[in-house]
């Protein structure tokens, strides 16, 4: 039987139970994920690659069909070079919907043999974004729950660290 791998891609600052969520139970439908941080020169990260390649690992120690990898340039290059045709993604919302239909039309274009999946984020993760926990965060809110307790524990030193300075 062909083992088939997944590319689940994001920026993952931070990992939250949403994307947690995503990466369990494309485990039930793949023999493996690929957990794929972004590295986007735009955007500017609250944690760095090397701490959100740590606390996705920490995340999902227990799981070994999971591998965490950076990449950047096309997405549909990367996942051809992970010997993979699938690129896994979770949507909340019908904006979510939108952004990502723009993107898998983008990538089909790109490389024809290069499939979209989605998946449906679980209702109790629905409104949570990793930006709306760091904002959250940022002001001293509670969003423990939201992401693994020791992801909500680097969030406070981060914060801590930036009141402090």
């Amino acid at each position: 039987m062909c083992k088939k791998t997944a590319i689940y891609p994001g920026f993952f600052d931070p990992i939250t139970n949403g994307h947690l969520s995503i990466v369990k139970r494309g485990l039930e439908i793949f023999d493996r994920v690929v957990v794929s941080i972004l590295n986007n020169p735009q955007k500017i990260p609250l944690f760095s690659i090397e701490e959100r390649i740590a606390m996705i690992r920490g995340a999902l120690k227990d799981n070994p069909n999971v591998e965490v990898d950076t990449f950047s340039g096309l997405l549909v290059d990367y996942v051809i070079q992970k010997k993979s045709n699938i690129i896994l993604r979770g949507l909340r919302a019908l904006s979510d919907f939108e952004y990502e239909f723009q993107m898998a039309l983008m990538n089909r274009k790109l490389n024809r043999d290069v499939q979209s999946v989605f998946l449906m984020t679980d209702y109790k993760w629905f409104y949570i974004s990793s930006t709306i926990i760091k904002e959250a965060a940022s002001f001293g809110g509670d969003v423990s729950g939201l992401v693994p307790e020791f992801v909500n524990e680097k969030l406070k030193e981060k914060y801590l660290q930036a009141k402090n300075t």
